[in-house]
This record gives structure tokens, C-alpha cells and sequence, in this order.
């Protein structure tokens, strides 16, 4: 492996990092802001007190890390064409993660009349959800295929239960205006520390394992 795959691969172990300060920081600068209660999107909302800057600090640096992170599995699994749609996934999901930011949603996150940012910004939301939700089902395969990883394979698949679990808590909790900010924390957390535990697996893991895969 090269100081580069390395390197790459490493800005999957910021992720989760970076989610949480960005996150922590700006909410220091939105008087009132309820973690429990409110979206991470209302941090970057039409008229919310972060609105100027939230973007600059959350989603286009995590699309950034995302991106290079997806680069480097890419890299690290090229032997494995699955694999490498699980990258694609990761690489789609920087993406999304970058149209979440460009496109802010309207005041408050649940306008009865949404605007085209707001329905642009929930089709990235829907994306961010799916593609990382689909690279994590892969690599409950992938993990055992690879490397014999029983532990990422059930996490990959932990991550899957709780993304599909969480959304649909979420989706109640827009219902009745409670814990909303609880159950997306714990659905992107899970996502995000899913995808630290792959690159800590795709770094640790003999060079000589991806040989194996030139068939899957």
C-alpha cells in the first residue's frame, strides 16, 4: 500500500470527527438550537443564524473527505469490481452531501409550500441516505469475501438495521415534532462511524488480501 492510498484512506477515520465538531461548533452560534429536537439541516436553513457559514463548515469539507475517501477504496479494492461500487456509493454520497449544502432548505426544514431548494435539497438528503445505506449492505458480503471480517460484516449489516430503523423513527417523529434531532444524530452517526470502521479495516488489512478478488 502507498503513502497515498494511506493517506487516503485515513480521511475516512476524520469523518465521524469532523461531523461532530462542525456540528457542535455551529450550533454554538444558533441561539436556542435543540440537538434533540431539531435536523442538522436548520443549521444551514434560509434565515437561520448560521446559515452563511454552516455549509462551509459541515457538508462541503465532509463531501471533500467523503470524496478522497472513496478515492482511496477505489484504489485499495480495485481488484474487486463490487467493491468498487461500494466506492462509486461513498463517491455519490460526497456528492449528495455537497448538494445538501448548496441547496439550503427553506426556514424551519418543513415548509407546507417547499421551494425548488428545498425539494433539491431533500432529492440530496434521499441520495446521502441511499448510497451510503447500499455500501454498507455490499460490504456485509464484501467483509466476509475479503478478509474473513466477521466484525465489519456485522456491523455493515448493524449499519443497514439502523439506518432503515432510524428513518423510519424519523419519519414518525416529523409527525409529532419530537426527537427528530435524536434519531437523524443517531442514523448519520451510525452511518459515519460504519464508515471509519471500514477504512480502519481497509488499512489494517494485508496488501496481499485484495489478490484474492480478482473474480468478485
Amino acid at each position: 500500500m502507498t503513502k497515498l492510498d494511506r493517506a487516503l484512506l485515513t480521511t475516512g477515520l476524520f469523518i465521524p470527527l469532523w461531523l461532530l465538531l462542525g456540528v457542535w461548533l455551529t450550533a454554538q452560534a444558533y441561539p436556542g438550537y435543540q440537538h434533540l429536537q431539531q435536523a442538522l439541516s436548520q443549521l444551514g436553513a434560509t434565515g437561520a443564524p448560521t446559515a452563511a457559514f454552516s455549509p462551509w463548515v459541515n457538508n462541503f469539507p465532509l463531501a471533500l473527505l467523503f470524496a478522497l475517501f472513496a478515492w482511496g477504496l477505489a484504489r485499495r479494492w480495485r481488484h474487486s469490481n463490487v467493491a468498487l461500487a461500494s466506492a462509486l456509493l461513498v463517491l455519490l454520497h460526497g456528492v449528495a452531501s455537497l448538494g445538501t449544502g448548496v441547496f439550503a432548505c427553506d426556514p424551519g426544514c418543513t415548509p407546507t409550500e417547499p421551494s425548488f431548494s428545498q425539494h433539491m435539497h431533500n432529492l440530496s438528503g434521499l441520495l446521502m441516505f441511499l448510497s451510503l445505506t447500499l455500501a454498507s449492505l455490499l460490504w456485509v458480503w464484501l467483509a466476509l469475501r475479503m478478509g474473513d471480517s466477521r466484525l465489519l460484516a456485522i456491523g455493515s449489516l448493524l449499519c443497514v438495521v439502523f439506518s432503515i430503523g432510524t428513518v423510519a423513527l424519523m419519519a414518525r417523529a416529523a409527525e409529532t415534532g419530537q426527537l427528530f434531532g435524536l434519531y437523524q444524530r443517531i442514523n448519520y452517526g451510525v452511518a459515519v462511524l460504519w464508515v471509519a470502521g471500514l477504512a480502519w479495516f481497509s488499512l489494517r488489512l494485508p496488501t496481499s488480501c485484495p489478490t484474492k478478488l480478482l473474480v468478485v
